[in-house]
Parts: C-alpha cells; sequence; structure tokens
C-alpha cells in the first residue's frame, strides 16, 4: 500500500504479540518507496520468523501470490500492513481449524479503526460482518456483500492452491477468492470475537481502485450467479426495480442471463418497463412462479431485504434454492 510506514509499527507489534506459537511471518514488500523496507528488513533482523520478500511493485493480486508461494506451513494467515490484531488472534482462529477440520476458511469479527473517523457505511458493513458467524450465514448472504474480511481470514493452504490462489480478473480479488472457495465446497466458520482491527482511511484500496466499485462488485456477483444458482437457463425475477436491481440485471445480462420480469412494491414503477421486462406488483409474484424459478433480492437497504425474505417465505420459497438476496 502508499504510505504505510506510518502504520507498519502498529502491524509489526501486532504480530509480535500473538499468543500462538510455532508461525513463519512472510512479509511481501511491493515496491514501496515510503521506508517501509527497511523498516521490515530491521524487524528480520531482530526476528528470526521474519521473512522480507522485495519485489517490483505489481500489484495486490502479485503480492498476494508471492507472499502464498513463500509460504510453508499448512495454514495460512492474512493481514494488511495498516491494521492491527488482538493478541490470540492466530491462537484462537487455529484452534477453531484444529477443532473443525472440516472447516476450511477461519474468520472472526473485526473492528473499523479508529473508531471516531469510521463513516457509517463502514460501521454498517462490519455489523453485517459479524452477524454471518456461521457457514450457512455465510453461503446464504454472500452474494449480498463480501461475507469475509479478507486480513482477518486463516485459510488452509491447500484449499488455496487447489483453486489457483488469487486472481487478477477485474473485481475484487477477495470477493472472487470468497466465491471460487464456496464453489469448490470449502466450509467457512468465525471466532465470535472481534479478534481483528482493520483501519479505515482515505487511500485504502477499497476507496481508489476501480477494481472495488459498485459495478465491479456486480459483475463479480452475477459471473458466479450465472454459473451457480442460475446455472441451466432456470428463470430468474428479480425484485427490485431500482437502481440495484437494474444493474443487476445488466451484469446479469453480460452472463447471457436475462431476467424474465421484475417485481417492486413501489406504485410509481408498477407496469413500467424495466430492461425490457414488466415491473410488476408483488402480489402478481405468485403466478409469475414456476417450477424452476429463481428470486433475486436486489434491493440495497437490508431493513427491506428482512421484508422481502419474509414474503417469500410466505410463498412457499427456500432461500439459498428458491430465492436469494443479491445485492
Amino acid at each position: 500500500m502508499r504510505d504505510a510506514a506510518p502504520y507498519l509499527e502498529a502491524c509489526i507489534r501486532s504480530v509480535g504479540r500473538q499468543s500462538f506459537t510455532g508461525f513463519e511471518v512472510v512479509t511481501v514488500d511491493d515496491g514501496s518507496s515510503d521506508g517501509s523496507g527497511a523498516r521490515l528488513d530491521a524487524w528480520a533482523r531482530s526476528d528470526p520468523r521474519v521473512v522480507v520478500l522485495h519485489r517490483p511493485a505489481a500489484g495486490l493480486v502479485a503480492a498476494l501470490n508471492t507472499g502464498l508461494e513463500a509460504c510453508r506451513a499448512g495454514i495460512v494467515a492474512r493481514m494488511d500492513a495498516d491494521d492491527a490484531a488482538h493478541p490470540r488472534r492466530l491462537e484462537e482462529q487455529v484452534r477453531l481449524l484444529d477443532r473443525h477440520p472440516e472447516v476450511g476458511v477461519a474468520s472472526c469479527m473485526v473492528c473499523h479503526v479508529p473508531v471516531h473517523r469510521v463513516g457509517e457505511g463502514a460501521r454498517l458493513y462490519a455489523r453485517w460482518l459479524n452477524h454471518l458467524l456461521t457457514h450457512a450465514d455465510v453461503m446464504r448472504e454472500r452474494f449480498v456483500e463480501s461475507p469475509i474480511a479478507h486480513p482477518s481470514a486463516v485459510v488452509r493452504r491447500g484449499l488455496l492452491e487447489r483453486i489457483g490462489g488469487y486472481r487478477d480478473v477485474g473485481w475484487p480479488e477477495d470477493y472472487d477468492l470468497w466465491l471460487r472457495l464456496a464453489e469448490a465446497g470449502a466450509v467457512f466458520a468465525k471466532v465470535p470475537r472481534v479478534l481483528y482491527f482493520w483501519r479505515d482511511h482515505a487511500d485504502r484500496l477499497t476507496r481508489r481502485d476501480y477494481r472495488y466499485a459498485k459495478e465491479m462488485f456486480l459483475r463479480c456477483k452475477a459471473h458466479f450467479l450465472a454459473r451457480g444458482p442460475l446455472a441451466g437457463g432456470r428463470p430468474v425475477i428479480v425484485w427490485g426495480a431500482g437502481p440495484t436491481g437494474r444493474r443487476l440485471a445488466r451484469a446479469l445480462e453480460g452472463e447471457d442471463v436475462r431476467p424474465a420480469a421484475f417485481v417492486d412494491i413501489d406504485p410509481a414503477k408498477v407496469g413500467r418497463v424495466v430492461r425490457g421486462q414488466q415491473v410488476h406488483p408483488p402480489g402478481k409474484l405468485a403466478d409469475l412462479l414456476g417450477p424452476d424459478t429463481v428470486v433475486l433480492a436486489a434491493v440495497a437497504s437490508r431493513g427491506a431485504r428482512d421484508e422481502i425474505r419474509k414474503r417469500l417465505r410466505g410463498l412457499g420459497l427456500v432461500e439459498g434454492e428458491g430465492f436469494w438476496c443479491a445485492s
């Protein structure tokens, strides 16, 4: 990252305080020019657990794969240079993996810092992340947003190698990773404690890199929806004729999936034509459903999403089979 040096000491101290023993720290200096490389080298000279890899700047995905290739252990933990971790982070996450050999990805609850500078969007996202604690939670919500805070993850290396590591396909590399792991049958879980402190600032890649724009997230969702829940040409109805639903429909069209209809509660939208299909009221939905129809709830508001869930369940649809939330 740019200007990591002001935060790097806090990250180093966090790693050094970990109660878990027997780990190696592989740090990748991706062409930094702010003094971070020298600080890492000084750390390595004082701590034999630390391996520093210097490379010309090639971007996050290349740096991640460089670090992954250098890892020798069967479990790989992620952390960013400007974040901090609870002293028992690794201990508790590795214990979860030891106790549950079926689990391939272990995360934890997270907290954005500094608290007084965190915006409402980041707070809402952290709150949403922190209520996804089980594999069922992650799988149910995986098309809403990225369900794992990437730098909080501890992953079995064999799983990462099996799917080819990280890849750069134009959308968020971490969201792409979770969706590919889900396709591969990976089991997710989280330690129900805040063990990771995620620094929020204007220079984060998620704020300045086009790959993390809303449109790119929607393209990623559409790609994995098309080859997963919507595979085989299943008819699709999008609940939500507002901006989110229209954008998702456009992204699905890029995957050769065209919604058969839209549903919306807004009387001003009902009867209109959106992307070539009519917008119907919720009361008409039962007549539109076929045996293989999938409904995608594409609304941004969590409150509205919960209300849609109730209505769809009332029609006998099962989330994860007959309908998905994808906003």
